[in-house]
């Protein structure tokens, strides 16, 4: 079994992106899965220096990470991999698709919907709508785990997803 900590959007909220991060690892997390808006490369080596050196990093570029070769190079000497979605991982002998999300937030649920009854993935993880989804779509998981920032919907939340269940806990981001 792994223990997978799943964050999005923290745009810059460099204080909630590591409180997120210690959290994930606090619970167990050997790999934290960032699905997009990170924002600056400073919050990337904020998120990177938060993890202790056996945790992995894995993340995808959002709409609105401008500086993508600082943000990868930022990644690379942390030991990171930052890079344009779709990634797909295996992980437990799960396929997972790690997306972030397209345009409005109901294109993006309905593209991520298709993925998911497509067949071709066991979860389809994915970002960029700040809202919170947690189901399964004709048996695969689908999984936003909100935003860690809190900067849209208040609430700063992340997920732990457990690979070999495919289970899923959102949890609140601890603000003090």
């Amino acid at each position: 079994m792994t223990l997978v900590g799943v964050l999005s959007d923290t745009h810059d909220d460099v204080r909630l992106a590591v409180a997120a991060t210690k959290m994930l690892v606090e619970r167990g997390a050997r790999l934290i899965v960032h699905l997009g808006d990170i924002v600056s490369p400073f919050t990337l080596a904020a998120i990177a220096g938060a993890l202790p050196g056996d945790v992995g990093l894995r993340a995808v570029y959002g709409n609105n990470c401008g500086e993508k070769m600082r943000l990868r190079e930022v990644a690379e000497a942390s030991g990171a991999v930052i890079s344009d979605p779709p990634v797909e991982l295996e992980l437990d002998g799960r396929r997972i698709l790690l997306v972030h999300g397209w345009g409005s937030a109901e294109v993006t649920r309905r593209v991520v919907e298709a993925l998911a009854t497509g067949g071709s993935w066991d979860a389809v993880l994915y970002g960029h709508t700040h809202e919170v989804d947690y189901r399964y779509v004709r048996g695969v998981l689908l999984l936003n785990p909100g935003e860690a920032s809190g900067v849209l919907t208040g609430r700063a939340t992340a997920a732990l997803l457990d690979t070999e269940t495919l289970r899923a806990w959102i949890l609140e981001v601890p603000r003090g």
